[in-house]
């Protein structure tokens, strides 16, 4: 028989334990926080209708999506966000969901794109909207959730960029790009990725802008300063458009409400950046790109925006929305570069060895009373030489080892082995093993 090779498809991944284990630790995470500000459980179906996906993102998302025909003969796409399945559900269901309505979901997207580091064909995204208000609340609420989400993951010192596509579109009314707009938009959002000289030149080849259009769009991009000297000069450069003065107010609301909020060491985390555009079509007011201060280059880790216009493509009712996503996979990227993930291939904290070989219920016992205390504890099921199981435990990344042998069952004491600097404290081994429990509390409190 001819074996077929392991393998995976080009952007697809496996995911052994060490890989799955800090994933699991952020999707956790990211639920705690949107759970803390009231924000509901959702899911999709991974396929839809062809029509449902196409034409709401960009041109570069239709050329990327993965779609075929269906055994039933239709057209079907793979989801390339969670965004336009939102729109669909909530067009779907929004009689008796009720606005506001606040969803997160946490799911996997499909981009036929070209892998690079950080950026898979398959990737997870975590995102959270709040459907149904124009207030500027939840916008200004995205941005704490942001904030909240990252700093409970521990990242270090990250910026949360936030634009207003009114003061973009603002600027075009008044160079007459209006109509350009969408052309415009994505050529600006590649400023990070190909520099301002590219930028322009593109500008003028591909959109068709005048060189001196390109001038002052680029001159809105590079605004440098704090918040309200950038917000001042903004204002000056859209001065005359209603929708642009709009854009600019509205940002000065977001950042006094952020500044009131955040405590001092933080609120300098929130910056305007008029270069921040975010490609997709169908963002229209304030938009967020969220970058690790150690590892910028990485790119955005968490980004979204205001949506007023998305389910309109569904439903007659006006349903405004404003979300955002975690990129969960650059995240992981990211800090596993800064070496920030623990190199753990367990979920369990303490490992019984099994070596006295007649004593496997008692053993079984004390695991059991580890795990009812809240305490992950894995059983090894084969009597072997203590310093292979140890060997196997510093491999697995266990932080505690209980040694009972035989002589210690006798004088019902148990050895608390903690793994990392090689110390270990004897301590009794009761019917209710409550010393030997407070002793792994305690050094797994030592130890974060």
């Amino acid at each position: 028989m001819s074996r077929i090779q392991p393998r995976t498809l080009k952007g697809f991944r496996d995911f052994p334990p060490s890989a799955m284990i800090p994933r699991e630790w952020i999707i956790d995470t990211a639920k705690r926080v949107y759970r803390s500000y009231g924000f509901s459980p959702i899911d999709t179906p991974a396929l839809e209708l062809l029509e449902i996906l196409t034409g709401k993102g960009s041109d570069e998302t239709d050329k990327q999506m993965y779609r075929f025909e269906d055994p039933g003969g239709r057209m079907v796409g793979m989801r390339f966000d969670l965004t336009i399945p939102l729109a669909r559900f909530v067009a779907k269901n929004i009689q008796t969901l009720g606005t506001p309505f606040k969803r997160y979901q946490i799911a996997t997207v499909w981009r036929g794109e070209n892998p690079q580091a950080g950026r898979y064909r398959e990737f997870m995204q975590c995102d959270f909207d709040t459907i149904g208000t124009t207030s500027l609340s939840a916008d200004i609420e995205m941005v704490l959730v942001i904030n909240d989400l990252l700093s409970a993951l521990d990242v270090g010192e990250f910026t949360i960029s936030v634009n207003h596509r009114g003061v973009l579109n603002g600027l075009l009314e008044k160079l007459n790009l209006s109509e350009q707009s969408t052309a415009v938009l994505r050529t600006l959002d590649k400023l990070a990725k190909i520099g301002a000289e590219r930028v322009s030149q593109e500008l003028v080849d591909a959109v068709g802008t005048s060189a001196a259009q390109a001038e002052q769009l680029l001159q809105l991009s590079a605004l440098e300063g704090d918040n309200e000297q950038v917000l001042a000069k903004a204002e000056r450069l859209v001065a005359g458009s209603e929708i642009g003065e709009l854009g600019v107010s509205q940002l000065r609301e977001l950042i006094q409400a952020t500044t009131a909020t955040l405590a001092p060491s933080t609120e300098q985390r929130v910056r305007v950046a008029p270069s921040i555009c975010r490609g997709l079509d169908y963002y229209t007011g304030i938009v967020v790109e969220t970058t690790l201060n150690e590892l910028e280059g990485i790119g955005s880790v968490a980004s979204g925006g205001r949506y007023d216009n998305l389910a309109a493509l569904y439903t007659n009712q006006q349903l405004p929305g404003v979300g955002a996503s975690l990129g969960l996979d650059r995240l992981l990227a990211a800090l596993e570069q800064l070496g920030r993930l623990q190199q753990v291939q367990t979920p369990a904290v303490v490992l019984i060895p099994y070596f006295a070989v007649d004593r496997r219920n008692d053993y079984l016992r004390l695991a059991a009373q580890l795990r009812a205390a809240g305490i992950g504890t894995e059983f090894y099921p084969e009597p072997k030489k203590l310093g292979k199981q140890l060997q196997y435990a510093d491999k697995k990344g266990f932080r505690v080892a209980l040694v009972v042998g035989e002589s210690e069952f006798e004088a019902a004491e148990c050895q608390v082995k903690e793994l990392a600097s090689g110390g270990s404290q004897t301590v009794a081994l009761t019917d209710d093993a409550q010393a030997v429990i407070a002793e792994v509390q305690r050094l797994l409190a030592d130890g974060r």
